[in-house]
């Protein structure tokens, strides 16, 4: 099954060939995938092991930690409403979590210390009973690492999450997320629960083509880190908010800072790292967000590039099988290769302010050459001139002066220095003097300047 009518004919072929593959290769009994561009679904696709019995959009499939993006969202509305800071100790909030030195920040970016499971049985083959209050979920030492020291995946990281999110809220995890994410973005396919039409989950031998059916536990505590259902159509919803999100949601800005790297990736994986709820990967050149999700009996994986406008789901129903965080990668570089974004008219400003056009053109940091260009919105973007090197764009405030945005100088704040004429002097960008001529001697340069000037060698 495949449907569209926008992307071109090799390009459709080549996805349902890399989800036909995965499947076959994979030796799973069903596998649906999805690609959405600027915000429509633009293929969609699935093979299944059972002929006439294909799944759609439609149906559901256990997502797993993929839950651990929805818990964070609703983390990141509580900080917008000003119920908690990301910096605050957990303990302030949830004095009975029983982990002390714990920021929230760090429960998010999976550098609390934590452990990764919860202790034995294995959590996601037993019900939530199991383990019934905080303490069961934590265990005797619920800390293998010093908090902050590194990035150590933790599922019941995320249970303390949702836990803070019941305590701010006074309402389950389940409802709170219900009114607030999946209600507002029309995702009435996502649930605690399997509702039909849904897949069964199964364990595929490894050494046979047979199959034996997963349980479906309700995890109880553990639901924030992986509880939920979904549908390809759903979560390429959910992916649109994560690339532009939504003011009903949350804005713009505080989705910006989920995909901002906050902890690298597990020690050896060089290619990744984890920002607040979302997993940030590099791949070829490509810049992919997203997670990946896994419970017994299913495997799921959403990214998107913000870049080129893509995102991909898949959804399987096997224990282990397809490596659908691979699969959805590659569905994302066949649409962005095959057919790369084409980039919107460029138009000039619509209004000129002469006091930032004079402040366009060369800079000099020292020796060093910059360009100051003056671009949308009152912004300015300080780039090096020749080579690599530190560069940002900046953010127009209030008082005149200009946030870094993004590289070495996020946060840094840039300003226009005047002599006493009211002329430009210099630009002060975190101390570093930036003149209009190298070491000019007529502007305030740090140190001073030689008053012999520059020189040449004598012969």
């Amino acid at each position: 099954m495949t449907s569209s009518e926008e992307l071109l004919p090799g390009t459709r072929r080549a996805l349902l060939h890399r989800i036909a593959t995965a499947q076959s290769e994979g030796r799973t009994p069903s596998l649906v995938a999805a690609v959405q561009r600027g915000g429509r679904i633009v293929w969609s696709g699935a093979r299944s092991c059972v002929n006439g019995h294909a799944p759609d959009g439609d149906t559901q499939y256990r997502i797993g930690s993929i839950t651990k993006t929805f818990t964070a969202v609703l983390v990141l509305r509580l900080r917008d409403e000003g119920l908690l800071d990301l910096d605050d100790r957990l303990e302030k909030h949830l004095p009975d979590a029983g982990v002390d030195d714990v920021t929230i920040h760090q429960l998010l970016a999976h550098s609390a210390g934590l452990g990764a499971e919860t202790p034995a049985p294995w959590w996601e083959r037993t019900p939530g009973t199991d383990r019934p209050t905080l303490a069961d979920v934590l265990g005797e030492r619920p800390q293998l690492h010093s908090a902050g020291r590194l990035h150590h995946y933790s599922n019941p990281g995320y249970t303390l999450l949702g836990a803070l999110v019941e305590r701010l809220r006074g309402e389950s995890w389940a409802e709170v997320l219900r009114r607030e994410i999946l209600e507002p973005l029309g995702m009435d396919r996502t649930t605690p629960q399997a509702q039909p039409p849904h897949a069964g989950g199964w364990a595929v031998h490894p050494w046979a083509d047979v199959m034996l059916p997963e349980p479906a536990e309700d995890l109880g505590l553990m639901a924030p880190a992986g509880q939920l259902w979904s549908t390809t159509t759903d979560l390429l919803r959910f992916a649109a908010f994560l690339e532009r999100g939504d003011e009903r949601v949350l804005s713009t800005s505080s989705v910006s800072e989920m995909r901002a790297p906050a902890a690298p990736s597990e020690a050896g994986d060089l290619a990744g790292a984890y920002g607040l709820g979302l997993q940030v990967v590099r791949r070829e050149s490509r810049t992919l967000l997203g997670h990946s999700g896994s419970l017994p009996g299913f495997l799921a994986a959403l990214w998107f590039s913000v870049e080129d406008d893509v995102a991909a789901v898949v959804l399987s129903n096997a224990t282990s099988g397809p490596l659908t965080t691979a699969v959805a990668a590659d569905l994302v570089g066949i649409v962005a290769d095959a057919e790369p974004r084409i980039p919107e008219p460029w138009r000039p400003l619509p209004e000129i302010d002469d006091e930032l056009l004079a402040l366009t053109g060369p800079w000099y940091w020292g020796t060093h050459v910059h360009t100051l260009k003056l671009v949308a919105d009152r912004g300015l973007e300080l780039r090096p001139l020749r080579g690599a090197g530190r560069g940002a764009r900046f953010q127009a405030r209030p008082d005149g002066t200009w946030v870094g945005l993004d590289g070495y100088y996020t946060g840094e704040t840039l300003r226009v220095m005047r002599a006493e004429d009211g002329t430009v002097d210099h630009l002060d960008l975190g101390s570093f003097v930036f003149t209009r001529e190298p070491y000019d001697p007529s502007a305030a340069v740090p140190g001073g300047v030689h008053e012999g000037g520059w020189q040449g060698l004598a012969p």
